[in-house]
């Protein structure tokens, strides 16, 4: 498969959250803002693609018995480094995320990469799977949490990143839609974007 239609694949047609609504835990809980979606998405994405390649590289090695205890341990390995790196040097996002962060060691969708895809193929085809899924699952996040903080707070990439703060935008700012960045708002907005892709969807097959 060409790397373009490995990428439409992962970002749309095989999204992990809209098509196989997998790590919706993540997905619901971190995109009350974008600034959170895109470094939840970005985390993730890296954690995704190291481990996948170097459960790639092992998978030889790698007792049948102790592979998912296996698994995991590499995937916390990455989540750790990922963890205290952001710690570092991104506290503000590190802080935002919370326990969020340290649970990418549990999301299903790298744990079932590593089971269904790495641990079966070659270096190279497992981190391009690790790419097409981490933008696919970025991806899902970054539309949540654009329309979720949009109507909720009436911003854009609100929250302070290295002394940057967010945009105010006219109209939604000043009539901000409260719930939206609530617990509720999550699921709402999860149920508008799977019925427009529904939508989308069967005007495609009618045609």
């Amino acid at each position: 498969m060409k790397f373009s239609e490995q990428l439409k694949s992962g970002v749309i047609l095989d999204n992990p959250v809209f098509m196989q609504t997998i790590g919706l835990c993540p997905t619901l809980a971190t995109t009350t803002s974008l600034q959170n979606a895109i470094g939840m998405g970005a985390a993730a994405t890296v954690v995704l693609i190291c481990s996948n390649i170097v459960i790639s590289a092992m998978r030889r090695i790698i007792p049948d018995k102790i592979r998912i205890a296996a698994f995991i341990t590499i995937i916390a390995t990455f989540v750790t480094m990922i963890d205290l790196s952001m710690q570092a040097f991104l506290p503000s996002l590190a802080s935002s995320l919370g326990l969020f962060l340290p649970l990418i060691v549990v999301n299903c969708i790298i744990l079932g990469r590593a089971e269904a895809y790495a641990s079966k193929n070659k270096v190279l085809p497992s981190a391009l799977d690790g790419v097409v899924m981490g933008l696919g699952f970025t991806f899902a996040l970054v539309l949540m949490g654009f329309f979720r903080e949009l109507l909720g707070a009436g911003t854009i990439l609100s929250g302070y990143v290295n002394g940057v703060n967010g945009i105010a935008v006219p109209f939604f700012h000043s009539n901000p839609m409260v719930m939206m960045i609530l617990p509720a708002g999550g699921f709402l907005m999860m149920g508008f974007i799977l019925a427009a892709i529904q939508k989308i969807m069967a005007r495609k097959e009618d045609k």
